[in-house]
């Protein structure tokens, strides 16, 4: 079987697992970076180097390119002749970045799919890689097989910044996911449990959160939001204990009261007996700056 020619722009960490991985599933690769220097483990396992961005394009059909950020994405690509070219852009940013330079790419006659990866430098490869793209349906039906060199790919749409848009919202969960693990081991650290002991129960949380996810999903869609389980109520309650029992131990409440707020805000504009996924209101409309956040000692209610 034939393989693609592939170009990898870009070899940090995760350009270089790109490049490794195409080259592990069969395919010829061209690799260029700024520092020339990165691409020589690449060259010891069968990589082509490229002397210049123009020559490594000019090298293949199909041009993946990863760099730090979109600027650095013109900066490199900037007077290269892109005409008739196919990029593939797996570059981190924002949705308008991704569109932005897709636009910007375009214009100068470049066909791009813009994508986003979803798994940490060891993982990329078809085991267990994910790549979420968006863009050219073109581009991603044709070179299908090779971008799956790289993990399991999925085509949100024909909008450049579709994919990066999922991105940030997994990562939003994510974040926060660890963030909160991070803020219970340090209350309970407070009172002399090690997280490691800890940790089994919040797994037992967690367990619980793809089906509560897919209940607020519902109600969010429709917009309705029944309290016939849990209401507010009985929700911001339950905040206020935790936002006084890390006060209690020295831990910062930040992070606690942020969503005890949400919820007496919407509270206090009479959903008190809603379920919690009438906070999506709040957050879609948030507090001005130097905007008061409520009623005065509505954080210790």
């Amino acid at each position: 079987m034939e393989h693609d020619v592939v170009t990898v722009l870009g070899l940090g960490a995760m350009g270089t697992a790109l490049a490794r991985a195409l080259l592990v599933a069969g395919h010829p690769v061209t690799v260029w970076n700024r520092t020339p220097a990165r691409a020589d483990a690449l060259v010891g396992e069968g990589a082509r180097p490229a002397p210049d961005p123009a020559s490594a394009v000019a090298a293949s059909p199909l041009t993946i390119v990863c760099l730090l950020d979109h600027a650095a994405v013109r900066t490199v690509l900037d007077g290269v002749d892109l005409a008739g070219t196919t990029l593939v852009n797996l570059t981190s940013g924002t949705p308008e970045h991704a569109r932005a330079t897709a636009a910007w790419l375009a214009e100068r006659g470049a066909e791009v799919l813009a994508g986003t990866i979803m798994v940490p430098t060891p993982l990329v490869g078809p085991e267990e890689g994910l790549v979420l793209y968006s863009g050219s349906a073109a581009v991603h039906e044709r070179h299908r097989t090779t971008l799956e060199a790289l993990g399991r790919t999925e085509l949100l749409g024909d909008d450049p910044g579709r994919a990066a848009l999922f991105d940030l919202g997994m990562l939003d969960v994510f974040f926060a996911g660890l963030a909160s693990f991070l803020h219970a081991a340090a209350v309970v650290g407070r009172d002399g449990v090690p997280a490691g002991e800890f940790v089994r129960y919040a797994e037992e949380v967690v367990a619980i959160l793809p089906a509560t996810f897919r209940g607020l999903a519902k109600d969010v869609d429709a917009g309705t939001h029944p309290g016939d389980e849990d209401n507010l109520v009985m929700d911001a309650a339950a905040l206020a204990h935790i936002v006084a029992t890390s006060r209690a131990r020295g831990v910062d409440p930040a992070l606690p009261e942020l969503v005890h707020g949400l919820a007496r805000r919407a509270i206090d504009r009479g959903h008190g007996g809603d379920g919690f996924s009438r906070v999506v209101d709040e957050l879609r409309s948030p507090r001005r700056p130097g905007a008061a956040a409520g009623p005065a000692g509505a954080a210790a209610r």
